[in-house]
């Protein structure tokens, strides 16, 4: 089986070299490169399974590569920052970042983040999504669970693997409230505590590409599909 292939964008040496060890040692191929411009050329010269970036590299930083990286492929990409303040965190989901880690990190942490993204990425399904019943109808929007395709007034939209597993999820329970936690466990993976805003940066964009009215708000509680 081929190695997964991660691209790495950290500037500071020691952090680069020391991440790229231990990744190599937990079976993964890494491209590491210093800043944004060249993690934007050694993107397009070979597209990896996997996008690790650091917010702050020089050339091109970490949020505009990624935002060069949504506008052309729809590879995971995960963010990482020196500092947990929310513009940070939303500045990089908000750029079409799956999920983000804080550095200093954990090395077993960020493996087990980078496994979560790459499961999302790679599914066929959802646990979940209604078993041979084909097309859902909510309005003008339909699903398709099986061709995994997504469609607005006949128009077909184009979703990240997070955010189809998220209105997957929805899907499968529509009118049903979904918390902030059960979200964050089952299209996340995280089996632990997370952090939220991953969930409500995610809500917003797929609000935006199938209509803000679709999804609804139950303050203090979590969100629900309109049927």
């Amino acid at each position: 089986m081929a190695e997964t292939h991660v691209l790495f964008v950290e500037d500071d040496d020691v952090i680069r070299e020391a991440t790229t060890l231990a990744l190599e040692r937990d079976g993964f191929e890494v491209t590491a490169v210093p800043d944004g411009l060249a993690g934007l050329e050694a993107f397009r010269a070979r597209q990896p399974d996997l996008a690790l970036l650091d917010v702050m590299v020089p050339g091109l930083d970490g949020v505009s590569l990624c935002r060069r990286i949504r506008d052309e492929s729809t590879v995971p990409v995960i963010m990482l920052s020196a500092r947990a303040d929310a513009i940070d965190v939303v500045l990089g989901l908000e750029a079409g970042a799956d999920d983000y880690v804080t550095k200093p990190f954990d090395g077993a942490v960020l493996t087990a983040r980078m496994r979560a993204v790459l499961r999302r990425f790679r599914v066929a399904a959802v646990d979940g999504a209604p078993a041979g019943a084909g097309v859902l109808t909510f309005g003008d929007l339909e699903v398709d669970p099986e061709g995994m395709e997504v469609r607005r007034a006949g128009e077909r939209i184009a979703l990240t693997p997070t955010e189809m597993r998220l209105l997957l999820e929805f899907s499968a329970a529509p009118g049903t409230v979904l918390s902030r936690d059960r979200l964050l466990e089952r299209v996340w993976d995280y089996d632990w505590g997370g952090d939220t805003r991953v969930v409500d940066v995610h809500v917003q964009r797929l609000r935006a590409k199938i209509g803000q009215e679709r999804i609804e708000t139950v303050r203090g509680f979590g969100y629900k599909l309109r049927g």
